[in-house]
């Protein structure tokens, strides 16, 4: 199912956000966040200035006051996926925990909620980067990143290097893999699995409060992350 795009906000009385032309006021982050739309739901190639221009109802000369080319518009919304996906990854990685079950429940959280975590927009930018070495350049970094985070974290908690590494790569790597394999099954069905995996990921016995906490957070989200991979 295609994914539609979201209607922009374009009237404001933020004095910050006046308008470019007319009466019709578009931020910066407008035209990022329709671009980030297109760039889920259809791909690179189609992230184009008339499109956006278009789709919000102003003028193409507008984008001009933010960006001085499309170029510019592309390497924003690398930054805006770095800022959020692999800062988010990496901010829960580094939340303190009593144990490392609980520290892994707190990464969990970045598939569970898609607010935090945009999984959908991981998959767009790993999509555009075998078009393009430099796209594949900023994606190595922030898989290093992502993964160093993680090794960081089962070192906290007194695993040797070698197999904190491991264990990070199996953790990270699981994690986009089922997202992206999208096997049918409930979320539901993956919720009950919970314990399992933190069994396997850690090696060690997960506490039934720490699952419980994990799954009632994941809950709450599911039907926001049903919304966002339609």
């Amino acid at each position: 199912m295609s994914r539609p795009l979201r209607n922009p906000v374009l009237h404001r009385d933020d004095p910050d956000r006046a308008p470019l032309s007319g009466n019709v006021k578009v931020t910066r982050q407008d035209w990022i966040d329709i671009a980030m739309d297109v760039l889920i739901r259809d791909g690179v190639d189609r992230v184009k200035i008339l499109t956006l221009a278009e789709a919000m109802g102003v003028s193409r000369s507008s984008f001009y006051w933010y960006f001085g080319s499309r170029r510019d518009l592309l390497e924003a919304l690398l930054t805006d996926w770095q800022e959020r996906n692999t800062a988010a990854m990496v901010a829960q990685a580094e939340t303190a925990a009593p144990t490392i079950t609980a520290a892994i429940c707190n990464v969990f959280r970045c598939t569970a909620n898609p607010v935090l975590f945009d999984t959908a927009l991981d998959f767009a930018i790993r999509d555009w980067a075998r078009r393009d070495a430099k796209v594949r350049h900023t994606l190595d970094r922030s898989d290093a990143t992502r993964e160093a985070a993680l090794a960081a974290m089962f070192r906290r908690y007194d695993y040797p290097d070698r197999e904190a590494e491991t264990r990070a790569k199996v953790l990270y790597y699981m994690q986009l893999g089922y997202d992206f394999a999208g096997p049918p099954e409930t979320a539901e069905i993956r919720l009950d699995r919970v314990p399992d995996y933190l069994r396997i990921f850690s090696g060690q016995e997960p506490l039934a409060a720490e699952v419980e906490e994990f799954t009632t957070y994941a809950t709450r989200f599911q039907s926001l992350s049903t919304a966002r991979q339609t």
